[in-house]
C-alpha cells in the first residue's frame, strides 16, 4: 500500500493524501475479504502500512494491532456471521410463523439513522456521487449507502483536497457529518457488542476512531469558513 504515488505533483499535501489511502484501505477491509486481505492481516502488514500512512498525518490516531490467527476460510465464515447471514428462527410451528432479522452488524448507513428513511439516505447519496461524476460500480452493484462505497467516497474527497482543489475538505466534513459519522459509529457499536469478531472488532474501533479525528481536524481547520 504506497502512501505517496512516485508521480505525485510537488504541491501535493500528503496528510490528506494519506488520509485518502487510509479510507481507500477501510473501504476494501470492509469487503468481503480477499486471499490478499488475509495475507496482509495475517502478516502483520497490513498495521504497519496503516502506521505509516497515520505518521504522515497530523491525527493523534493509532492503528491497533490489525492481525488475525485465522486461515483464510475461517476469516470468510467470520466475515459472513458477522456482515452477511441474518437470522431466522420460527416462533410458532403450527402455522409457520417465522422471526427474521439481518445480519448482527449491517454494513448500510441506514440501518443506524432510525431518524431517515432508506429512501432519504441514500437519494442524498446518490446526489452525492453524481455531482463529483461518480456512480456505482455495476459489475458489483449495491446501495448507495454501503459503508465501503461511503469510505471510498471520502478517500476520493481527501485525495482531491490532497491536489489543492477548492472545497474539497469542506464536502468531506459535511459528507462526514451528513453521512459516514453515523455509518462508522453505528457498526463500530454494534462490532463492540458481538463476540468473536477478531481482526473485525479492531477494525470497527479503528474506523469510528479514525472518522471522528478527521471530522474534528476538519471542522477545527474549517472553523468559520461555512
Amino acid at each position: 500500500m504506497a502512501t505517496t504515488p512516485a508521480d505525485a505533483p510537488e504541491d501535493l499535501d500528503s496528510d490528506a493524501a494519506a488520509r485518502g489511502t487510509v479510507y481507500r484501505t477501510l473501504s476494501a477491509a470492509f469487503r468481503y475479504p480477499d486471499e490478499a486481505f488475509h495475507a496482509a492481516a495475517a502478516s502483520g502488514s497490513l498495521t504497519r502500512d496503516l502506521r505509516q500512512c497515520l505518521a504522515r498525518t497530523a491525527l493523534a490516531v493509532e492503528a491497533p494491532d490489525l492481525a488475525t490467527g485465522d486461515d483464510y476460510e475461517t476469516l470468510a465464515a467470520r466475515y459472513n456471521d458477522l456482515f452477511e447471514l441474518g437470522y431466522s428462527e420460527y416462533t410458532d410451528r403450527t402455522d409457520g410463523s417465522l422471526d427474521s432479522s439481518g445480519p448482527p452488524v449491517p454494513l448500510y448507513e441506514s440501518k443506524y439513522r432510525p431518524d431517515q428513511s432508506w429512501n432519504d439516505v441514500n437519494l442524498d447519496l446518490a446526489r452525492a456521487y453524481d455531482h463529483y461524476g461518480l456512480e456505482i460500480d455495476q459489475d458489483r452493484r449495491d446501495n448507495h449507502d454501503a459503508l465501503r462505497y461511503e469510505l471510498e467516497f471520502a478517500g476520493y474527497l481527501a485525495r482531491r483536497e490532497a491536489v489543492a482543489e477548492a472545497d474539497a475538505a469542506l464536502a468531506r466534513l459535511d459528507f462526514q457529518d451528513r453521512h459516514l459519522g453515523h455509518a462508522a459509529a453505528g457498526v463500530a457499536d454494534r462490532l463492540a457488542d458481538e463476540p468473536g469478531t477478531d481482526i473485525y472488532g479492531a477494525l470497527g474501533d479503528f474506523l469510528e476512531a479514525f472518522v471522528r479525528a478527521d471530522r474534528n481536524d476538519l471542522a477545527d481547520r474549517l472553523e468559520g469558513e461555512r
